[in-house]
C-alpha cells in the first residue's frame, strides 16, 4: 500500500503531475451561471481545490479565493500554477478546519465534495456563509452513452481481472443525472433556491493520456504497485488494440446551488 495511510483523500498526492496535466477543467458556460449568482469579486471558500482546475476560473473572473485542501502536495502545486495575491492556500480537512471568516459570498467544491461527510457537506457551509450566500457543488458524473462507443462495457474484463471491476449502480443516463447534494440541501431548512444546472462535457484519450487519468484516481493508487502496473499496461494496450489509440468518456457536469437563508 501507498504511503498515504488509511485516507484515500491523502492518495492524491502521490500522483500530482498525472493529475495536474490529464484531469479536465469546467465548461465556461458553467462559471457564467454560477458568476451570475454572486457579487462582483466575490469571496470563496473553495474546498479541495487539488491543483487549481477551477481555482484558474474563479481568480481569473475576479474572486478572491481561499482554498482548503487536505493534501500537503496538491496544495504545493496549487500555489506553484496560481501564484496571486487573491489566493489563499489553508492545508487541512474542511470537515475539521477553524472558520476564521464567516459571511463568505460562497462555499464552492469541484469534484471534490464526495469526499465530505454528509452531515457536514451542510453543516460547514452554513457555518461560512453569510444571508444570501451561495454554496455551489461541481460534480463530473460520468454516464451511460452510446459516445463512448462500448468502451467501457469493453473494458469490465481489464478492470476486473485486477480486482476493480465496476460495482454498485450503473452510469445514469445524460438526462437522469441528480447528485445527492441537492437532494441534501433540499432537506436542509437552513437552504433555499436550490438548483441543478447540467452541462455536457465529454473527454477523449488516447492510451497514454487515459493511463495517465486512471494514475490520478484515488482507487488506482491505492493498489498495490504490482497490480496497479499490470492494471495500467494492459489498460493501455487494450486502448490501442482495440479502440485505435483514442477513448471517450461521456461526462455531464453538474451545478447544484442553494442559498443560506437570512
Amino acid at each position: 500500500m501507498n504511503d498515504a495511510g488509511a485516507d484515500p483523500r491523502l492518495s492524491f498526492g502521490n500522483a500530482v503531475d498525472a493529475y495536474d496535466e490529464v484531469r479536465p477543467g469546467y465548461p465556461q458556460a458553467m462559471f457564467d451561471d454560477l458568476f451570475g449568482l454572486l457579487p462582483e469579486h466575490p469571496h470563496v471558500l473553495e474546498v479541495g481545490s487539488g491543483t487549481g482546475k477551477a481555482t484558474r476560473d474563479l481568480l481569473s473572473r475576479g474572486a478572491i479565493v481561499h482554498a482548503v485542501e487536505i493534501s500537503p502536495a496538491m496544495a504545493a502545486k496549487l500555489r506553484e500554477n496560481l501564484p496571486s495575491s487573491d489566493l489563499r492556500v489553508t492545508v487541512g480537512d474542511f470537515e475539521v478546519v477553524p472558520v476564521p471568516e464567516r459571511n463568505v459570498d460562497a462555499v464552492f467544491s469541484a469534484t471534490a465534495y464526495h469526499w465530505i461527510a454528509s452531515q457536514a457537506q451542510v453543516d460547514r457551509p452554513a457555518e461560512w456563509l453569510g444571508p444570501g450566500g451561495v454554496v455551489a457543488i461541481v460534480e463530473l458524473i460520468q454516464v451511460d452513452s452510446a459516445d463512448d462507443l462500448g468502451f467501457f462495457a469493453a473494458a469490465q474484463p481489464v478492470y476486473a481481472r485486477y480486482g476493480q471491476g465496476h460495482t454498485g449502480p450503473p452510469a445514469p443516463k445524460r438526462g437522469a443525472v441528480d447528485p445527492p447534494i441537492r437532494q441534501a440541501l433540499g432537506r436542509d431548512e437552513r437552504f433555499t433556491d436550490v438548483e441543478l444546472r447540467c452541462y455536457d462535457w465529454n473527454q477523449s484519450y488516447s492510451a497514454a493520456a487515459y493511463r495517465k487519468l486512471m494514475l490520478s484516481y484515488s482507487v488506482t493508487q491505492m493498489m498495490e504497485p504490482e497490480p496497479r502496473q499490470g492494471l495500467l499496461d494492459d489498460m493501455e494496450a487494450f486502448i490501442k488494440e482495440r479502440f485505435h489509440d483514442r477513448v471517450t468518456r461521456p461526462l455531464v457536469v453538474t451545478l447544484t446551488t442553494a442559498s443560506r437563508r437570512g
